[in-house]
């Protein structure tokens, strides 16, 4: 992909688009919209007045990179746990056989994310689903397909998760939010059919067209303006963390990334997690739940960057403030993708057809 984007070497330009105004457009629809995209009729027209490019440019831009794997939708990031039930969960498959398990398990619709990890725990993903109950089904079918035992870690505190990447140097785009208290968390909302509907719709993301949100209100029966103001009210409520842009970091040049995980006592958890979100390279920070004795960790932070070098003196850099290694720790690279798509708490009739599935042998 050719392009020089802007800060920080991101190459975010598509194909053939030198021009330094072009450029400048480009990393701005990338980056500046990852959140706050605008709920309105024309929304890429509204883009296109605050980059300067028209409508139709805009659109093209957002084909493009979503045919070349840059952005993988437009769209909600559901808040976890709130709707539906989700966790991260791990299993450790035989070197040999690890592919085939891979394979096995980024089959079920409800793993959106699957990546192999450095660690004897070599395989991590993400599920999702309508219920807990589901959630619980899918596991039993992943461990007597595969043969391998799973442990699931659900999130126990939010201290910091999915509000955009700042593609100028990695990092977050903005403060970390306030902490979700866990009662909040374990609490999923019973929502009417309708939401249920729009939701399921919007799981795939925005249709790249004029009036995205009038395609969406056809397909469920609602009005433009009934789908903009459900998702303004889920956004208040906090259902939705963001609605925008989301992009492939490791497309965008940043190849590298870490979960770095600690043992920390129960009664610091909180303190020390609300320090380690405030920290700018980090871009993910929770409590989960320890599954004892084989991972005896509870506070995570994801740590991306463009090199392996680079995560490890971000991470670094954050030890030493906080000193956070006199905790037990470990630090898992990831290795290989095997998928990568929005999260499907219900699911539709393009599940099973890996529509925003990325299989592929490259780090991430």
């Amino acid at each position: 992909m050719a392009g020089t984007g802007q800060a920080g070497g991101v190459a975010c330009v598509p194909a053939g688009e030198s021009a330094s105004e072009t450029d400048e457009a480009s990393f701005r629809l990338l980056n500046e919209f990852q959140r706050g995209f605008p709920l309105a009729s024309r929304p890429f027209a509204v883009l296109g007045e605050a980059v300067g490019l028209d409508e139709d440019g805009v659109l093209a831009h957002f084909r493009r990179w979503q045919a070349d794997g840059l952005v993988s939708r437009i769209g909600a990031v559901f808040a976890p746990r709130r709707v539906g039930a989700s966790a991260l969960a791990a299993l450790s498959a035989p070197a040999g056989r690890l592919d085939a398990v891979a394979a096995q398990v980024s089959a079920f619709a409800e793993v959106n994310h699957n990546y192999e990890r450095e660690h004897d725990y070599n395989l991590w993903f993400v599920l999702t689903a309508a219920s807990a109950a589901r959630l619980d089904e899918v596991v039993a079918q992943i461990e007597c397909e595969t043969g391998c035992p799973v442990i699931v870690l659900p999130l126990e505190e939010e201290f910091h998760i999915d509000l955009g990447f700042c593609l100028a140097g990695g990092g977050r785009e903005s403060p970390a939010a306030p902490t979700i208290p866990p009662a909040m968390i374990e609490a999923g909302c019973a929502l009417p059919a309708i939401e249920r509907t729009l939701m399921a719709a919007l799981q795939g993301g925005i249709a790249l067209e004029a009036r995205p949100f009038h395609a969406l209100g056809r397909e469920c029966g609602l009005s433009e303006a009934m789908v903009i103001e459900l998702i303004e009210g889920w956004l208040r409520e906090g259902l939705v963390k963001r609605f925008g842009v989301v992009v492939r970091h490791h497309e965008l040049g940043f190849r590298a990334n870490a979960m770095c995980v600690w043992n920390v006592p129960d009664e610091l958890a909180h303190d020390v997690g609300c320090r380690l979100a405030a920290q700018s390279a980090v871009t993910l920070c929770y409590r989960r739940r320890r599954v004892l004795p084989g991972w005896p960790y509870n506070l995570y932070c994801m740590i991306h960057g463009k090199t392996r070098e680079e995560v490890l003196a971000a991470r670094a850099a954050i030890v030493a403030r906080l000193g956070l290694d006199r905790f037990a720790h470990a630090v898992l690279f990831s290795t290989r993708r095997f998928k990568q798509r929005g999260a499907r708490y219900w699911a539709t009739a393009s599940d099973g057809q890996g529509a925003e599935s990325c299989r592929t042998g490259a780090a991430q």
